[in-house]
C-alpha cells in the first residue's frame, strides 16, 4: 500500500506498508527546500524508497527508527549508505540497532549506528518541518513518538495502534511503561491524527476512551 497527503505548509508524506508484518514506513519531505525524512526504514525499501526521493527531487536528510525492533530497523545500514541520511534513534534503543536481535526475525538485520542519539524533547528540525521527540517507552525501552504540531500528526510507531498498543512480552517491554506513555498520549489534543507503525491511521480523540480508561485504573485493559 502507497499513500500519500500534502499539508501547509508545503510538507507532503508519503507512506508504505513494508515487509512481512506490514509495517508503515513514512517519509515527510518539505517541498521548499527539497529535503526528507524517512521513518521506520523495514525490509525491503531501498528500492522503492530511492525512486521515489528521485521522483520527487528530495534528498534524505534523516532516518529515524522509532524503536530497535527487526521489522523497522532492517534496511536502516542500506538507506543510510544510499542515501547519506543522518540516523537517528533513542538512546536506549542504540544497543538494538547496533547489534540487532534475530529474535522471530525472517531474515538477517545488518546493524546499523545512529548517528544522532534522541532523547525526551529532542527536535529534528529540516525546511519548515519541526518533529518533537516524545519517549514513550513500554514496548521497548527507548521507543519514541514524533509530534509535528503544525501539520497535526503524530507518528506513534508501535506505542499507540488503532484500538491498541505495541506487545509488553518481549525482551525490554514493561506493562507498567506503556500504561504510562497511553496515559500522556491519551491527554494530547484530540485532532492529532495517529499515524502507527502498523495497521491504519487513527485520532487521539477516537483512541481517548480506552486510553483514559488504562490511565485511571493504573493498568493494561487485558
Amino acid at each position: 500500500m502507497i499513500a500519500a497527503a500534502t499539508y501547509d505548509p508545503p510538507m507532503r508524506l508519503l507512506q508504505r506498508a513494508v515487509g512481512p508484518l506490514a509495517t508503515n514506513l513514512y517519509v515527510l519531505g518539505d517541498e521548499a527546500s527539497r529535503e526528507a525524512l524517512a521513518i521506520d526504514t523495514a525490509t525491503p525499501c531501498v528500492s522503492w524508497l530511492t525512486q521515489a526521493l528521485a521522483e520527487a527531487g528530495w534528498s534524505l536528510r534523516f532516518v529515524v527508527s522509532s524503536h530497535r525492533h527487526w521489522d523497522h530497523i532492517g534496511d536502516n545500514a542500506a538507506v543510510v549508505a544510499a542515501t547519506g541520511a543522518t540516523l537517528a534513534a533513542h538512546m536506549a534503543d542504540r544497543h538494538g540497532l547496533e547489534a540487532p536481535s534475530g529474535l522471530w526475525a525472517p531474515f538477517e538485520i545488518p546493524p546499523s549506528v545512529p548517528a544522532l542519539d534522541l532523547a525526551e524533547g529532542s527536535r529534528i528540525e529540516f525546511g519548515s518541518i519541526d518533529l518533537e521527540v516524545l519517549h514513550t517507552p513500554g514496548h521497548t525501552e527507548g521507543s519514541v513518538c514524533l509530534l509535528a504540531r503544525t501539520e497535526n500528526l503524530l507518528f506513534s510507531g508501535d506505542t499507540l495502534f488503532r484500538s491498541g498498543w505495541g506487545r509488553v512480552d518481549m525482551p525490554g517491554a514493561s506493562p507498567a511503561a506503556m500504561v504510562e506513555s497511553l496515559s500522556r498520549l491519551s491527554r494530547l489534543e484530540g485532532s492529532l491524527r495517529v499515524l502507527p507503525g502498523h495497521g491504519q491511521a487513527t485520532t487521539i480523540e477516537a483512541e481517548r476512551p480506552w486510553m483514559e480508561l488504562v490511565a485511571s485504573e493504573r493498568r493494561l485493559l487485558m
